[in-house]
């Protein structure tokens, strides 16, 4: 067995124990296959993650950017009270259409709203007061995205973002790759934000070699 062979079983185990099988989150990624979206959800483990880190800090407000076809956001929404609110952002109109669908047959419409639109554009309309917001979208617009969720986050709040290793590309990013720059300069203003106490989580296994930033409001 290769190494790349072990770390996705050792996923694979893992998921298997802790984020079993869920009729749900199946056919949301069938959903999301047969209308072509591009298969970068986050993996179940991930998934699971981010549930848990939303239960934690009693999140009832959520911010979601990049919605994809509305996998994440199934997780995010059921870590939600039943008086929660997840709003989520995505550019995309097709992409949204099957978030909607996706999030109603989870039976979380009461607490999901799929906004369209441009990522910063929005994040500018809305008023802070939200408790997590997770970023998983176009990565050159990390940095931007990360003044905006400072901005709407209380203290104590969690800035959640996905995609921040690329596969290494963060070490010596290329002038020609724009998702590994715009990562790069988002782990640089993570680290260097006195305002935040931050960590980068290094990530091998079904989704390939990459890692998620974490990231808390100070008090």
């Amino acid at each position: 067995m290769s190494e790349t062979q072990l770390f996705e079983a050792v996923d694979t185990y893992i998921n298997s124990l802790f984020a079993a099988d869920d009729a749900v989150l199946n056919r949301a990624v069938e959903r999301a296959r047969r209308a072509g979206l591009p298969e970068i959800q986050v993996s179940p483990g991930q998934g699971k993650l981010i549930y848990l880190l939303a239960k934690m800090i009693g999140a009832r407000r959520v911010l979601e950017v990049g919605t994809l076809g509305g996998y994440s956001t199934v997780w995010l929404g059921r870590a939600l009270p039943e008086d929660g609110e997840l709003l989520t952002i995505e550019l995309e109109p097709d992409h949204a259409a099957i978030a909607r669908e996706t999030i109603k047959d989870a039976g979380l419409q009461a607490r999901c709203e799929v906004i369209e639109g441009k990522a910063l554009d929005e994040m500018r309309a809305l008023e802070p007061s939200f408790d997590l917001v997770f970023l998983d979208a176009n990565k050159d617009g990390y940095p931007a995205y990360l003044k905006q969720a400072k901005r709407l986050l209380r203290p104590g709040g969690l800035i959640v973002a996905d995609n921040v290793v690329r596969e290494g590309a963060v070490l010596d990013p290329s002038k020609v790759d724009p998702n590994a720059i715009g990562a790069a300069a988002f782990n640089q203003a993570l680290a260097s934000d006195a305002d935040l106490e931050a960590i980068v989580l290094q990530q091998v296994g079904i989704k390939g070699h990459d890692g998620l930033a974490i990231a808390r409001v100070k008090d």
